[in-house]
């Protein structure tokens, strides 16, 4: 069963880079763009619009790379707390460092990096020499004085003034950074009042692909947006501002919407152009609503997103990373959406995997340490391979082993991994790192089969398809381990699970 494609990426690309170039025309002088979102790896547009490429923003920067040039923000306070990426399981100061990296391997260059909210917090500090030592020119802004309200102090010599201005070549800049808060706003209203301090005119303007502006209020694929940001309490509203201004309907989002009175007046005093935007959304240049090309597809797409995004904030308050609020308020989007965790085909079929588990096995694995567990893999035709926890393999691992034969065309009753090497890793696992589990979970199992993979041709065939199991949903009856969750990241699978623990132990190895 292949997914229906609902985005057109070339049709989004030449729309996109078409608007760009008319709003840097329209202002006749160089503009900074802030880039909302990921700009590499955007796996929640992917899910939400099947057809569209994770990297299109990077495909859209290289059709503009002989105007454009890249600034990276980082919020010196994630830096010293250490915020994590969750997609990735990384921090922000390494996935800033990381997207330096992946740029230069798409030919982009990083031209910047800017700290911002600079106090001279230690870990900033090391993250800075790091990265100078490096090569990489580094600025540092610190916290903007009598922002957000006092204007005439934010526009000034001791406001913008005061941070350094960052060298600059191109007519359009990219302003982009990991997570929200990162100070890319700031960043950019900053470079705007140097230029035209020295004379040389500047906009602002901003790229955000979520919510869709000309997608209806309540559209699934826009309520999957206030389901992918409940930690930040976003919700989407009309834009009042657009709507007196222009008598049309638009979509946004409170943030933008709030922020709106105080941007403008700081722009409008920078620029001394009253009428440069009349609204956030004019403010923008998102043009993803008008490469939808399957809409019914993109709604139902969204409509997993939403059950995804729901099963995750559960297990997350299980775990204390969630507050009840956002489990309430996902739990709210479900129903505006008439629809419940089961509507997720794989999380029935992981749940009655956990139920036969229990029937086969009434000693329970791991000798009764363990819950039954389950865990059901949608593959790329649409078919359901599961898989059941044992005395040797997680249940997330033998759902993999599964969807592999499966791929490769073998028999059930085939075994991938020979008893005696599950037994060995076990014995490792026991006997020389002192764990209590001594049963594979995927990231263990991944490698003892490449390792099997080079004796047994058989075991060959599956490890050449398993990066057909990138972009499959998985779900789990329960949370996964560290080692399944990194094996199934790296495997590219979009994985849930029930916010139940899948052993009575309360630390987890």
């Amino acid at each position: 069963m292949a997914v229906t494609k609902a985005f057109d990426n070339d049709r989004y690309i030449a729309e996109q880079a078409s608007y760009i170039r008319e709003r840097m025309k329209r202002f006749e002088g160089r503009l900074y763009l802030e880039f909302g979102g990921k700009l590499l790896a955007d796996f929640h547009a992917a899910r939400v619009l099947p057809g569209y490429d994770p990297n299109v923003k990077i495909r859209l920067l290289k059709e503009l790379e002989r105007d454009a040039e890249i600034v990276l923000c980082i919020h010196a306070g994630a830096i010293e707390h250490r915020k994590v990426r969750a997609d990735y399981g990384i921090t922000y100061d390494a996935d800033a460092m990381k997207l330096i990296d992946d740029l230069g391997e798409w030919g982009l260059s990083v031209s910047a990096v800017v700290i911002t909210r600079w106090e001279a917090q230690p870990a900033a500090k090391a993250f800075r020499t790091k990265l100078e030592n490096r090569g990489v020119a580094v600025y540092v802004h610190e916290p903007t004085r009598g922002y957000p309200t006092d204007v005439e102090r934010i526009v000034s010599e001791e406001g913008y003034g005061a941070n350094p201005r960052i060298a600059i070549t191109k007519p359009l800049v990219v302003v982009t950074g990991p997570g929200p808060g990162s100070g890319k706003m700031a960043t950019c209203l900053s470079q705007v009042y140097h230029d035209r301090l020295i004379g040389e005119r500047a906009m602002y303007a901003k790229f955000e692909t979520f919510p869709i502006w000309s997608l209806p209020l309540k559209h699934p694929v826009n309520i999957a947006y206030e389901a992918a940001t409940l930690d930040l309490r976003d919700f989407n509203l009309i834009d009042p501002f657009h709507l007196e201004a222009t008598g049309e309907v638009a979509v946004n989002y409170n943030r933008d919407v709030e922020s709106f009175p105080i941007l403008k007046g700081i722009l409008d005093r920078i620029t001394g152009e009253a009428d440069a935007y009349r609204s956030p959304t004019e403010m923008g240049v998102n043009r993803a609503g008008f490469a939808i090309v399957d809409d019914e597809a993109a709604r139902e797409a969204a409509r997993q997103e939403v059950v995804r995004r729901y099963l995750r904030c559960a297990s997350e308050y299980m775990m204390g990373m969630a507050d009840k609020a956002s489990l309430d308020k996902a739990d709210l989007l479900l129903k505006e959406l008439g629809i419940s965790p089961e509507y997720r085909p794989v999380v029935p079929a992981a749940r009655l995997a956990a139920g036969e588990a229990q029937a086969s096995d009434p000693a329970g694995p791991k000798g009764g340490d363990a819950a039954f567990c389950g865990a059901a893999l949608q593959l790329p035709s649409g078919e359901i391979v599961t898989g059941k926890n044992s005395r040797m393999l997680h249940a997330a691992t033998a759902a993999v082993l599964n969807g592999a034969k499966r791929l490769a065309g073998l028999p059930d009753q085939i075994l991938l991994l020979s008893p005696l090497v599950i037994e060995s890793v076990a014995s490792l696992k026991r006997e020389v790192l002192g764990r209590k589990s001594a049963s594979l979970d995927v990231d263990e199992a991944l490698i003892a089969l490449s390792i099997s993979a080079t004796l047994t041709p058989m075991v060959q065939a599956c490890v050449d398809r398993l990066h057909e199991l990138r972009g499959c949903q998985m779900h789990l009856s329960h949370i996964p381990t560290p080692g399944d969750e990194a094996g199934l990241r790296k495997l590219g699978v979009n994985l849930t699970s029930d916010p139940v623990y899948a052993s009575k132990r309360l630390f987890v190895e």
